[in-house]
C-alpha cells in the first residue's frame, strides 16, 4: 500500500492540520539551510524570493478555514539548525500557520510521542520518520482512533504551554 503524500492529506483537510516537530536538526543537507548558513537571510520585503510551494499550499489550507499549527520543541541553546528555523518562520506565518516554540526543558511532565507527526482533522496521523542524523526516512499513515486520541492530547498539551513565535526569543 503507497503511503498517500502529506500535501494530498492536507489538500484533503477540513478543520484543523496539527504538527509537532521535536528533533534538533533535520536534514542538514538540505539547500535552504546551507545557504542560510553561508549567510543568506529571506528578505521579508521581497516575497517572491522565499515564497514555495509549501507556503502556497499551506496559504491554500488555511483560507478554506483549517486553523494550521506548528509546535516546534527545541532545546536550549538553540543548535544552528533550529536558529534557521526560527529565521525562516515568518514566512509560516505569512501563508497563515501559527506557530510556537516550546523549550525541552518544560516538558519533563508531559507525555509526548517518540516521532514528529502531523494530525490532521484529529483523524488521520502522519508519522514522520528521521534518522539519528535527522535524515528522513519515509512517513507512516495511522488512522488507529487510540492513536490519534494520543497524539492529540498530547499536542494540545504542549502547544498550551508553547511560546508564539512572536514572543520567543532565541538568545
Amino acid at each position: 500500500m503507497t503511503t498517500p503524500a502529506l500535501e494530498d492529506l492536507l489538500r484533503q483537510c477540513r478543520h484543523s492540520a496539527v504538527h509537532l516537530e521535536m528533533r534538533d536538526g533535520y536534514m542538514r543537507d538540505d539547500p535552504m539551510f546551507i545557504a542560510w548558513q553561508q549567510g543568506h537571510r529571506d528578505d521579508p520585503a521581497d516575497r517572491a524570493s522565499w515564497w514555495r510551494p509549501w507556503l502556497s499550499l499551506m496559504q491554500e489550507t488555511t483560507a478554506r478555514g483549517v486553523a494550521v499549527r506548528r509546535l516546534r520543541i527545541v532545546s536550549e541553546p538553540l543548535s544552528d539548525y533550529v536558529r534557521f528555523e526560527y529565521d525562516v518562520t515568518f514566512t509560516n506565518i505569512a501563508a497563515g500557520e501559527q506557530v510556537r516554540w516550546l523549550p525541552r526543558r518544560r516538558t519533563t511532565d508531559l507525555a509526548l510521542p517518540g516521532n514528529d507527526f502531523w494530525l490532521l482533522d484529529g483523524t488521520t496521523v502522519m508519522v514522520n520518520h528521521f534518522g539519528g542524523d535527522g535524515q528522513f526516512l519515509d512517513n507512516e499513515v495511522v488512522t488507529d482512533p487510540t492513536v490519534a486520541r494520543l497524539c492529540g492530547s498530547a499536542f494540545e498539551a504542549a502547544w498550551e504551554r508553547g511560546v508564539p513565535h512572536e514572543e520567543y526569543r532565541t538568545a
